[in-house]
């Protein structure tokens, strides 16, 4: 079988690369006319399968909380179907897998798993926190070192590898974090909702467990507002949170990359 003419030109190469891209992933019935010859081959097939696998095993790096409590056939069945649906748009696989939470969400095979998107979605928190810019936390000295009064003006502005998410729907950080790091230990507990920070202060990416006022309050930081102001925000939602304890808790953590004091600009955690 003849190999495919190569493309002379800009716009034709652009086209040719668009028709080989999917054919590759949407299969041989999708290729067009510019790359049939090329499909035609034994050896494209070898070649697209082994991207497809490529793909499914950054899924499968990517997710390891969701493979694990899915199981090894289970999530690659999933994900191949994923990778002909939404192949990568980047060469960096290591970022590869954003659409994979909405993917099963909609995945029928998953509906008897409820929990498994939100867990995915930690997962997904993980790897965003992984390959976020560093950053120098906000100590917590920085912060004791202010009056009350300058304290409530304060604003804290989140890590830049900071990933927070309240679950109504369960006990999802708890599931996540068993299954993240291969915890055998029993899984009876209390089905309750729970949320979640993942932050990356220095070197590795952290994890706690964290509560609808602290979600709340981190929800307040990242919009600009105050600290006194934000301190109102998680009251509102947890009325009896104990405010000091989850301020000492997030700054203990690295949650926080800047501090702003009123009428000063912006200092990081370093210069503070």
């Amino acid at each position: 079988m003849p190999a495919a003419e190569p493309p002379r030109q800009s716009g034709e190469l652009a086209r040719f690369q668009d028709a080989f891209a999917q054919a590759l992933f949407a299969g041989r019935e999708a290729a067009g006319a510019q790359v049939a010859a090329l499909v035609a081959q034994p050896a494209f097939a070898v070649y697209r399968n082994t991207v497809v696998k490529a793909c499914v095993d950054a899924l499968l790096a990517n997710y390891p909380a969701v493979a694990r409590i899915t199981g090894d056939d289970w999530f690659r069945a999933a994900a191949a179907m994923h990778v002909r649906e939404a192949p990568p748009v980047t060469p960096m696989l290591l970022e590869y897998g954003g659409a994979f939470v909405d993917f099963l969400r909609r995945f029928e095979p998953a509906s008897d798993m409820p929990y498994l998107p939100d867990v995915a979605r930690l997962d997904r928190c993980w790897t965003e926190a992984h390959v976020a810019q560093s950053q120098a936390p906000v100590e917590a000295a920085a912060v004791a070192a202010l009056s009350p009064e300058a304290l409530g003006k304060a604003v804290l502005q989140p890590h830049a590898a900071a990933r927070w998410v309240w679950f109504d729907s369960g006990p999802i950080f708890t599931l996540w974090s068993r299954n993240r790091v291969a915890d055998p230990a029993a899984m009876d507990f209390d089905w309750k909702p729970e949320g979640a920070l993942l932050v990356r202060p220095r070197d590795a990416v952290r994890w706690l467990a964290l509560d609808a006022g602290g979600c709340a309050f981190m929800d307040a930081c990242a919009a600009g507002r105050p600290l006194a102001e934000a301190a109102q925000a998680a009251l509102d939602v947890q009325p009896e949170i104990d405010l000091r304890e989850t301020l000492a808790t997030l700054l203990a953590a690295g949650a926080f990359g800047r501090l702003q004091q009123a009428d000063i600009q912006w200092c990081d955690g370093e210069s503070t």
